[in-house]
């Protein structure tokens, strides 16, 4: 039995066992968990409950039985109140028990935030206007113009911006440390890819040459047993390269593309980047209008669910790591921050994340916004087309995880088409 209230945000729960549910609550407390308690006399999980209790205390079975009946009714209530949606862990406080009267707790938990949706002619937003401009198609074509480039070998000595190709092995206290070494590892000098210091000791050496390198890892480095290490780095340098690139004209644009002129592939160039940065415009106009939305729908979020959130942002932070070999505590360290400032630096974006997501779900709750089968196989036959696949293929390949994404991005696009058609 129980009662409910809403008061200052967070649903209070007051729940009765009347003393005959809590005497089956202690007898089945008591049968699953006999055989953990030995009484002389008794072989295990034979002794009577109240030999038990006489053993081990009246109440031996008392929070076994308190946890299952207060977890019944809360979910219980929860099931045929679908209407009251909890937010973290809730606080259980028992405040009265008697044998004659049974028990009686309180279960007290934040509750999703309610608010309304502001009204979509308010909306403000606007797209930003797309345009290219020279330097856009001017990096374009110098992607293509490195890449393009043409490596010739020289004799040295080595010059800042050269290519030297190396052998290094590194020293700490004599010994060689793990991951010190390579073999004909192609450095340019200048791009400060290694340490400190590495690089401006390479130039001015010739081919063939051997030569001890001191340099010192920096305090911050991930590696516990190198930070701010002094080590020696023995190279041989192998071969020097200049880069020579090729000069942009027509006779270069009809050797890598499909286009005889240079002017034509400017044209090109401005064509497709038009179409990435209206791409690129769209999907930062529909994340403005949703920041707007959830802005003007005045959301008070409760810190059990902005910490619940945080939770979640550092163990996916936490799971990429481990994909790069790295841990998140040598992260931490890497960066001089602890888990607490970490996660402190993530509370606007956890806040902001939460406040997105209640305005979608209640925009798609109000209009009642669904996927079609239609709907997901359009999104489906893009993605096929993309990999070359057939419909058939494709839906043969998805596992059922699959399935719920495209169907959660149809449903996204519905729900910004949506928002579009209402704002003025």
């Amino acid at each position: 039995m129980y009662t409910f209230e809403k008061k200052d945000k967070k649903g209070i729960l007051k729940i009765n066992i009347s003393k005959e549910e809590w005497e089956e609550l202690v007898e089945k407390a008591y049968e699953a968990n006999k055989a953990k308690y030995k009484v002389q006399g008794f072989r295990n999980g034979k002794a009577p409950r109240k030999v038990i209790e006489q053993t081990y205390g009246d109440t031996i079975f008392f929070d076994d039985a308190f946890e299952s009946g207060i977890s019944k009714e809360y979910y219980s209530f929860l099931d045929a109140n679908k209407n009251i949606i909890p937010v973290g862990q809730p606080a259980v406080e028992m405040n009265s028990f008697t044998a004659d009267k049974g028990v009686e707790a309180t279960i007290t938990f934040d509750l999703v935030p309610e608010f309304k949706l502001p009204s979509f002619n308010e909306i403000k937003t606007k797209k930003k206007t797309v345009e290219v401009s020279e330097q856009e198609i001017d990096n374009e074509i110098e992607r293509e113009r490195q890449a393009h480039a043409r490596y010739v070998q020289q004799d040295g000595p080595v010059e800042n911006g050269d290519f030297a190709t190396i052998d290094f092995d590194g020293f700490l206290n004599g010994e060689k440390f793990e991951g010190g070494d390579a073999k004909d590892y192609r450095l340019e000098i200048g791009s400060h890819t290694f340490i400190d210091g590495f690089e401006d000791q390479i130039i001015g050496m010739k081919v063939g040459q051997q030569k001890d390198i001191n340099v010192t890892f920096p305090e911050n480095y991930p590696a516990e047993n190198l930070k701010g290490q002094p080590v020696i780095f023995k190279i041989k340098l192998n071969k020097i390269e200049k880069k020579d690139l090729p000069q942009v004209d027509d006779k270069f644009i009809s050797d890598i593309t499909e286009f005889d002129t240079l002017d034509e592939y400017k044209k090109s160039i401005r064509e497709n980047l038009k179409k990435i940065n209206e791409e690129r415009a769209e999907r930062d106009f529909e994340v403005d209008l949703l920041d707007e939305i959830a802005e003007k729908s005045n959301i008070e979020v409760p810190n059990s669910m902005v910490d619940h959130e945080i939770h979640h942002m550092v163990e996916d932070f936490e799971h990429r790591l481990s994909h790069q070999g790295m841990t998140l505590q040598s992260y931490l360290d890497y960066i001089g921050k602890t888990i607490d400032e970490f996660k402190k630096e993530r509370e606007e974006d956890a806040v902001k994340n939460i406040k997105t997501r209640l305005v979608i779900q209640k925009i798609i709750s109000e209009n009642a916004i669904s996927a079609s089968n239609e709907d997901i196989d359009k999104l489906v036959v893009e993605y096929a087309t993309r990999y070359n696949m057939s419909l058939d293929e494709f839906k043969k390949a998805m596992r059922p995880e699959d399935y719920a994404y495209f169907e959660n991005n149809a449903i996204m696009t519905k729900v910004l088409d949506f928002i579009k058609s209402k704002i003025k």
